[in-house]
């Protein structure tokens, strides 16, 4: 196969933010919504001295497609330089900081209005800041689309079955995974964590994605995991990718001995959960991460996966985050979840993604959180 260059798909997007974020002293502070749904962010709304109507009828200059709000559920509006925020009988209710609102409030800056499934928060910006904003905030979109699309369709019958969960942070991180046949008998899989948040990070793990997935790395046997790392190790030094380093794991499943070889840089182990649930095998190798240091020797394991074993690869956003009690998350933590039992209904990666943010409360976390969930039948 004709290798690939580097710069084919970083050129893919190529986005420039010049200057601070701080809006300079002439420019003309304005009042926001900061919209988010869940756990992702909708949109930066302006509030100006004309009435901002909020509703699900699209009508309203601010429209949400929310079931849980009314057509015409709420107004905002500019009085003597404040922001005046007033319910406008809907059914279930505008609420300001958990509480339901029953006449019109002024808002204070940092405050959080609910409707529906949605939050508004209020705040101050610069014009000029909030445009840069917004900018990037369709530039992160793009990227996040873009990396999403890349992603395999889950697995649901043959000898590997797959599926996944993969929710960007605010800021966009670098995760990216993938897996395929080599062979009939040969299934391959690897997940990676690029340094960083935004469109940069996003993009190298782009790059590399896109090398693994056309398998262009010269003289290079991609069902040796040794030989991979060391290829991309050497193709991709921080030096020459704007300081960017990436974890990776790494694995080859063989069906007809039920092997799984592996070899990990940088990147906290894969957990081999036995099939009543009972017990986990972490699956490690230790080396440093991909890009920091040249001409490192990858070192790999082995070892037999059992009928109905289930692997979980996971990035470290499902793993570093804060409670609700402000306690901060390492792999022990997360170890418990694992062998949880499965809920009928609901994939294992949904499963345990919404276990980590039950942990975590409402708001998106700090990081990408991938997860990856292969079952061996």
């Amino acid at each position: 196969m004709t290798p690939i260059s580097d710069d084919e798909f970083e050129r893919t997007i190529v986005v420039s933010h010049k200057g601070s974020s701080a809006a300079p002293a002439s420019d003309v502070v304005g009042h926001y919504f900061v919209v988010s749904k869940g756990d992702q962010p909708v949109a930066l709304v302006e509030i100006t001295t004309n009435d901002l109507t909020i509703g699900r009828d699209p009508a309203q200059a601010l429209a949400l497609a929310d079931t849980e709000m009314s057509r015409l559920h709420a107004r905002a509006a500019i009085v003597n330089g404040e922001v005046v925020v007033a319910d406008l009988g809907s059914t279930n209710g505008t609420f300001l900081d958990g509480q339901r609102l029953t006449k019109p409030v002024t808002l204070k800056e940092g405050s959080v209005l609910r409707m529906g499934s949605h939050l508004l928060k209020y705040e101050r910006r610069g014009r000029r800041d909030a445009a840069r904003s917004m900018e990037l905030d369709r530039d992160l979109q793009r990227a996040s689309s873009y990396v999403v699309s890349l992603l395999p369709a889950p697995l649901t019958s043959g000898p590997v079955l797959t599926d996944w969960k993969f929710v960007p942070s605010t800021q966009l991180g670098g995760d990216a995974f993938g897996y395929d046949w080599i062979d009939a008998e040969t299934f391959v899989f690897y997940l990676m964590d690029v340094s960083g948040h935004g469109v940069g990070s996003a993009m190298h793990s782009v790059t590399v994605l896109n090398v693994l997935r056309q398998r262009a790395l010269p003289d290079v046997n991609f069902v040796e995991p040794a030989q991979v790392l060391t290829s991309l190790n050497n193709r991709f030094q921080m030096d020459s990718h704007d300081g960017l380093f990436f974890t990776m794991w790494y694995g080859v499943y063989r069906t007809g001995d039920r092997t799984l070889t592996y070899g990990s840089a940088g990147h906290h182990p894969a957990y081999l959960v036995s099939s009543d649930k009972r017990t986990f095998n972490p699956l490690s190798t230790p080396a440093p991460m991909i890009g920091m240091i040249p001409d490192v020797v990858y070192e790999v394991q082995q070892t037999t996966v059992p009928r109905d074993n289930s692997l979980y690869l996971f990035s470290d956003g499902l793993v570093e985050v804060v409670t609700l009690s402000g306690e901060r998350w390492n792999l022990s933590d997360l170890e418990p979840l694992l062998t949880e039992p499965a809920l009928p209904g609901t994939s294992e990666s949904e499963r345990l993604y919404t276990a980590v943010k039950r942990a975590t409360g409402a708001g998106p976390l700090d990081d990408d959180a991938s997860l990856m969930v292969l079952k061996f039948p």
